[in-house]
């Protein structure tokens, strides 16, 4: 059983592991050794999640899942397979945990009436100086 939160656990049998060559330098090592592991897992026909829960990791999710519900999770940090393994399943802890928090609403504020006057304030002197300039053109041409 895999704790993501208080009130929400994975089983195990739910994920699907396949190992794969890792890319990348490592000499024949990497040409003859399946370390690379990806994560495998089937948001909808999970039944350890409700269907808010789901559609919540869709949503927050959503480069990550398939069209069809499938969560991947790629892992190819470490040289053996087991490690990435671990490490798979601790990303996919994350991502979930994260995707799954609530999410606090913006309250809307009123932009500070100091903030207001300091930006009036600014255009004033910025049209000021603008104006400064056009004027010094004019009597420039006229002398």
């Amino acid at each position: 059983m895999l704790s993501i939160n208080d009130d929400l656990s994975i089983p195990e049998d739910e994920l699907v592991f396949r190992a794969s060559r890792s890319g990348g330098p490592g000499g024949q090592h990497v040409n003859k050794v399946s370390s690379r592991v990806t994560l495998y897992f089937d948001i909808e026909a999970s039944p350890a999640l409700t269907t808010e829960q789901k559609r919540m990791l869709k949503r927050r999710l959503g480069a990550r899942v398939s069209k069809s519900g499938l969560l991947r999770v790629v892992s190819r940090k470490h040289r053996s397979q087991a490690a990435n393994r671990r490490a798979a399943a601790e990303r996919f802890i994350e991502l979930l945990r994260d995707a799954l928090r609530p999410r606090r609403v913006r309250k809307k504020t009123a932009v500070p009436a100091a903030e207001k006057k300091r930006r009036l304030e600014q255009k004033r002197r910025r049209a000021q100086l603008k104006q400064e300039r056009g004027r010094q053109a004019v009597r420039d041409r006229e002398t």
